[in-house]
């Protein structure tokens, strides 16, 4: 009689312990498949931030200035010019690079180097570089150093630190740009760097 005794209650005990395992993994379950369509949502979010949308005309692309988005004509935002056609990314296509300015109110005028990528969807917009606050934009060019690949180089001119920003820009400058097509942002290169730009 005890050991039946004994072996109905560690029946029961096994059942107690069995149930809280299953109610244990149940949880445990939930919370790993919340958590992975958490992230698979955040990260299909952040996906289609990071794509973005191509237009037909670069002119009408979105650009990035100083984190945010913005198109020509939009928020003081201007074209200027300047433009080179050619293959910024190795894809063969024609991409386009050029000047643009923005005038936010006050006595500023900033000038920002960007780029249009043509891309199977069509033209997308860069993050803008500034190139200067009221300079005098000269020409836009590649660079003539073989190792320097899809290098552009913006020329222009500026005032010395000491000037007053209502003196006339006349100090040569030159900018030399590599857009990064995954990220959609200019790095400087050294214009006289002997490593290889790829």
């Amino acid at each position: 009689m005890i050991v039946g005794e004994i072996r109905l209650f560690l029946l029961a005990d096994n059942a107690r312990y069995t149930y809280g395992m299953k109610k244990i993994l149940f949880w445990v379950v939930g919370i790993v498949a919340v958590l992975v369509g958490g992230f698979y949502i955040f990260n299909s979010y952040i996906y289609n931030e990071k794509q973005a949308v191509g237009v037909s005309d670069y002119k009408n692309a979105e650009y990035v200035i100083d984190g945010q988005k913005v198109k020509l004509g939009e928020g003081g935002t201007k074209y200027f010019g300047n433009e080179i056609k050619t293959d910024l990314d190795g894809d063969g296509r024609e991409d386009v690079a050029f000047i643009i300015t923005q005038n936010p109110g006050g006595s500023g005028t900033f000038f920002y180097a960007v780029a249009a990528l043509n891309t199977k969807k069509g033209y997308v917009g860069s993050d803008g570089y500034l190139l200067g606050d009221r300079i005098a934009p000269q020409s836009t060019n590649l660079s003539t150093n073989p190792k320097q690949k899809y290098v552009v180089v913006f020329n222009y001119a500026d005032r010395a630190l000491t000037d007053p920003m209502t003196a006339k820009p006349s100090i040569g400058k030159s900018a030399y740009l590599k857009l990064d097509p995954g990220t959609m942002q200019w790095g400087i290169v050294e214009p006289d760097f002997e490593g290889e730009s790829r």
